[in-house]
């Protein structure tokens, strides 16, 4: 049992010696640390607005590309068909025509 008491004297007499040194020493450790730790800080904070702003920029120039490829999708899809009705109309115009053709031939009767 000796052991076991010697043990535990030995661990509650370092805590506390560890807490009543923290406990002095506190008061100027704290003060060097918060002015290490405010500019350390104050650093990480100007560097998450420089990123913030720099991802605004970033996000709104995408989107102007992307825009800008809407638009000319937008455009070429609408010259495609366009071009698809001209040929349509032409394609009709041809078959009037030849129907017509076809019709002056047979002098108006049906076959």
């Amino acid at each position: 049992m000796g052991l076991i008491d010697n043990g535990l004297k030995g661990t509650v007499l370092t805590g506390l010696a560890i807490g009543i040194g923290a406990a002095v020493l506190a008061p100027v450790i704290l003060p060097v640390l918060a002015g290490v730790a405010k500019p350390l800080a104050k650093a990480a904070m100007k560097s998450g607005i420089v990123l913030y702003n720099k991802g605004k920029e970033v996000v709104a120039d995408a989107g102007e590309v992307a825009e800008d490829l809407w638009e000319e999708a937008k455009a070429e899809a609408e010259e495609e068909a366009d071009a698809e009705a001209e040929e349509e109309a032409e394609m009709e115009g041809e078959e009037t025509t030849t129907f017509s053709q076809t019709e002056a031939e047979t002098g108006g009767q049906a076959s």
